[in-house]
């Protein structure tokens, strides 16, 4: 169930260097070369050098990273179940 205050997810990165996002449930891990945030599409995987939290609103779900972006990469949402839920699910 979504929570109504939570934005819908949304990420807007500019000149590689700021990025912006809504809709993040979680950060999950973050130090100057990587932060993996969870949000409802599934998990994020930011890559960079010098990356720096500037802005985290867990109500909002909002955060803002700094520093020089070289990936985003996401991973689908693991479907709950086993082996067989998984390939007929």
């Amino acid at each position: 169930m979504t929570d109504p205050m939570t934005l819908p997810h949304r990420l807007t990165l500019n000149e590689r260097h700021q990025l912006t996002m809504t809709g993040v449930a979680e950060v999950v891990s973050f130090d100057d070369t990587s932060v993996v945030l969870r949000t409802e599409l599934g998990t994020l995987s930011v890559h960079g050098q010098q990356l720096q939290l500037k802005t985290l609103s867990v109500d909002g779900g909002q955060i803002a990273v700094e520093g020089s972006v070289s990936a985003l990469i996401y991973e689908e949402p693991r479907h709950k179940g086993g082996l067989l839920g998984r390939l007929f699910g």
